[in-house]
């Protein structure tokens, strides 16, 4: 048996200001963006760089009782882990663009890691993992 998880729904305020975030700020690639009239949403699909693997699915907001979970989707825990070939480009890069990074840089047995905040105040990993780290070599 096979199986991978291809996306990963986060909640968000605004389609646009969305997609401006993970491009501009991030360099992720807008994979896609399709108005959906039936369900007046649309599906927006962003993905890091150099990536072929786990998306995001930047998904609006579309009830009251979801508006609470923007930016609070694990409960103020880490939510996401964006691994880098080179840790301290992006993470020069993310400060030159305004990115709050609220752990700096620390090196673990695992690798080298920061925690930063997207637009919403989601908690992610900046990590470079070790070259013995099992996910080091995997294949995504």
């Amino acid at each position: 048996m096979k199986q991978s998880i291809v996306h990963i729904a986060l909640v968000v305020r605004d389609y646009d200001e969305a997609i401006a975030f993970y491009t501009e700020k991030l360099h992720f690639t807008l994979v896609e963006d399709i108005y959906q009239p039936e369900q007046d949403k649309r599906w927006v699909v962003v993905s890091p760089p150099g990536s072929n693997g786990t998306t995001l699915l930047l998904a609006r907001a579309s009830k009251p009782e979801q508006q609470s979970f923007i930016g609070n989707q694990t409960g103020g825990r880490v939510f996401l882990f964006l691994n880098t070939d080179d840790f301290w480009r992006d993470y020069n890069e993310m400060i030159s663009k305004g990115i709050k990074f609220i752990r700096e840089p620390k090196e673990e047995s695992y690798g080298l890691v920061a925690v930063f905040e997207d637009l919403y105040g989601n908690l992610w990993d900046l990590l470079q993992l070790n070259a013995d780290h099992p996910l080091f070599h995997r294949k995504e």
